[in-house]
C-alpha cells in the first residue's frame, strides 16, 4: 500500500505544506488527493512568495491590477492568494463532502503584521473569510497572547481557524480552551458546531534545531559524563515535546466542558504537526512523519518529504509509543540546564519574525512583478 494512504489507517489525514498555480491547472492536486489520498492544503507568505517569484503563473493578474503602476501590492498578493485558495478548495471539497467537514481544508494566513494586535487580526481574518467564500477555508491565526483572544472570537463567529506557531504545550492548552470558549460562544448563538473546525499547528523541527545548537554549545564546556547526557537528548526533544502534547490533547477532550459540546456535534480541534522537513541531514529524511502517527492528528507535509514518505515511509502508530519516556526526556532537559520556557519563547518570536520578514519579501516580489508588467506595457505602447 501507498504508505501515504496508509496514514488515514491510522487516523492521520495528510495535508500538503504547498501551493502555487501549476499545482492547480496541472491537475497535480487532484492527482494527490486520488493517488495519495491528500486531505487538505495550508499556506504562508513564504511559500506564496516563492510562487510568485520563481515563476510566470502569475503574469495575468499582475498585469491586469498592477500593469498601470498603480495597484497595492498587498492588494495584487491577496488577488493571487485569493484565486489560488478559492481552485485549492474546490478541489479539495469532495474530501470535504466524503469527510462530513472533517478535512478538505485550505489555509490562508491573516498578515504577520498583525500578530501583536488582536483587533486588526479579527478584523482581517473577517474580511479574508468573506472574500475567499468557500466553506472549507481555515483562516490562519498565530498563536500568540494577542492571537488567543481573536481565535476565541472568530471561532464564536462559526469561522473555521489553523492556529499557527504554536511551540509550547502550554501555549497549545491556552489555544485549546480559547476554541472551547469559542465553540460555547457559538452554540449560545444558535451556530451548528459541527460546521466549525480549527487545528492546532504544533511545530515540530524547528524544536529541534534550536535545542540540538543549545545542547552543542553546552558541550563545549561539559566533561565526559556530561556530554554523553547531552548528546543522548539531541534530535529527541521535538518529538518528545509533540507526545506529551498529544496526551493533553486526550486529556482536554475527556473534560466536562468539552464532552458537553461533543454532545452538540463539535468537533476535536485537531494537533496537527508543522514544520515537518528535517533540517538535520543527519536525522532520516521521514524521522518527523515515522514518528508522529496517531489517531485524529493532521501531519502538513512539504513536497520533498511527502514524496520521501511515499517511497519509504513506514506507517505505525508511533505517537504513543513510550510516552513516559518522552515526559522523561522533556524532564532531562529541563535537569541538564536547557529551558524549554526559554526555547519555545525564543521559537515564537522568531516565527513572529521570519513570517514578517518573509511577508516583506513577498510584498517585495509582488511590487518588482509589477514593475515588469508596467514596462511591457510602456513597450509595447
Amino acid at each position: 500500500m501507498n504508505p501515504l494512504k496508509a496514514l488515514n489507517d491510522h487516523g492521520q489525514s495528510v495535508w500538503l505544506d504547498f501551493i502555487q498555480r501549476k499545482l492547480l491547472t496541472g491537475g497535480e492536486l487532484r492527482r494527490l488527493v486520488d493517488e495519495d489520498g491528500l486531505k487538505g492544503v495550508t499556506s504562508n507568505p513564504a511559500i506564496f512568495e516563492k510562487a510568485i517569484a520563481d515563476s510566470d503563473d502569475y503574469d495575468d493578474l499582475i498585469a491586469r491590477m498592477g500593469g498601470d503602476g498603480s495597484a497595492e501590492p498587498k492588494a495584487v498578493y491577496e488577488a493571487i492568494a485569493t484565486r489560488d485558495i478559492q481552485e485549492a478548495a474546490d478541489v479539495l471539497r469532495t474530501v470535504y463532502d466524503e469527510t462530513d467537514g472533517r478535512d478538505g481544508y485550505v489555509s490562508l494566513e491573516v498578515s504577520p503584521y498583525l500578530a501583536h494586535d488582536t483587533e486588526a487580526t479579527v478584523a482581517e481574518a473577517r474580511r479574508l473569510w468573506n472574500t475567499v467564500a468557500r466553506d472549507n477555508l481555515m483562516i490562519k491565526v498565530p498563536g500568540t497572547p494577542a492571537g488567543v483572544p481573536a481565535i476565541e472570537r472568530l471561532i464564536g463567529e462559526g469561522i473555521s481557524v489553523n492556529v499557527t506557531l504554536l511551540f509550547a504545550r502550554e501555549a497549545y492548552e491556552q489555544v485549546a480552551q480559547a476554541y472551547i470558549r469559542g465553540l460555547a460562544r457559538a452554540a449560545a448563538d444558535g451556530r451548528d458546531v459541527a460546521r466549525i473546525a480549527s487545528v492546532a499547528s504544533f511545530f515540530i523541527s524547528r524544536i529541534d534545531s534550536l535545542v540540538d545548537d543549545t545542547l552543542m554549545k553546552r558541550m563545549e564546556t561539559a566533561d565526559d559524563q556530561e556530554k554523553e547526557r547531552l548528546r543522548a537528548l539531541m534530535g529527541q526533544v521535538a518529538i518528545a515535546n509533540a507526545k506529551v502534547t498529544y496526551k493533553r490533547y486526550k486529556e482536554i477532550l475527556q473534560g466536562e466542558g468539552w464532552q458537553a459540546l461533543a454532545g452538540k456535534g463539535a468537533r476535536p480541534q485537531r494537533l496537527l504537526w508543522a514544520s515537518t522537513s528535517t533540517k538535520n541531514p543527519d536525522y532520516p529524511d521521514v524521522l518527523y512523519v515515522d514518528e508522529l502517527i496517531g489517531a485524529d492528528t493532521v501531519n502538513t507535509i512539504p513536497p520533498a518529504t511527502l514524496d520521501a514518505f511515499r517511497d519509504h515511509g513506514k506507517a505505525r502508530q508511533s505517537l504513543e509509543e513510550d510516552v513516559e519516556g518522552a515526559a522523561e526526556t522533556m524532564a532531562a532537559l529541563e535537569v541538564a540546564g536547557v529551558s524549554m520556557k526559554e526555547v519555545t519563547d525564543k521559537l515564537l518570536d522568531d516565527g513572529v519574525r521570519l513570517f514578517s520578514e518573509a511577508f516583506d519579501k513577498l510584498l517585495a516580489a509582488v511590487e518588482a512583478e509589477c514593475r515588469k508588467a508596467a514596462d511591457r506595457g510602456g513597450d509595447s505602447s
